[in-house]
């Protein structure tokens, strides 16, 4: 099951109308971090494992390890930490570095979604209840 982001990222009105943000730190042309990775970050957190936050977010193994070596190959130091499996078992954990990151994003969509709240009210109103049919 897909958790949901503590972010407004998505607004929405009883009259349809919504304001839209996504944030994504760009290190050149690869995505450092997005909402995505924040919330894979939380699921490796709660989980303890790549595999099991990924299963939980219904994406494979592959891809949740893709997202991470990203994550860890545009910071300065990684973001998860992972321990080779074995009779102990594996696991990942977020390094101090990802713990900061995460609350940061989450502090940034915070700040934006605030913003966004003000402009949106005025914009608002200048909206149709419902988009014209087109011409």
């Amino acid at each position: 099951m897909p958790r949901s982001s503590p972010s407004n990222s998505s607004k929405k009105t009883t009259a349809g109308a919504r304001m839209r943000t996504h944030l994504r730190v760009m290190l050149n042309d690869e995505i450092a971090f997005g909402p995505g990775k924040a919330e894979l970050l939380e699921a490796i957190r709660d989980i303890g494992s790549i595999s099991g936050a990924g299963k939980e977010l219904g994406m494979s193994y592959r891809r949740a390890w893709l997202l991470v070596d990203a994550m860890n190959r545009c910071f300065r130091s990684p973001l998860v930490e992972t321990a080779a499996g074995g009779t102990a078992g594996g696991g990942a954990t977020l390094s101090a570095l990802g713990e900061e990151i995460l609350a940061k994003y989450r502090a940034l969509e915070n700040a934006v979604d605030k913003v966004t709240d003000k402009a949106f009210a005025e914009i608002k109103p200048l909206l149709r209840k419902t988009p014209a049919p087109p011409a």
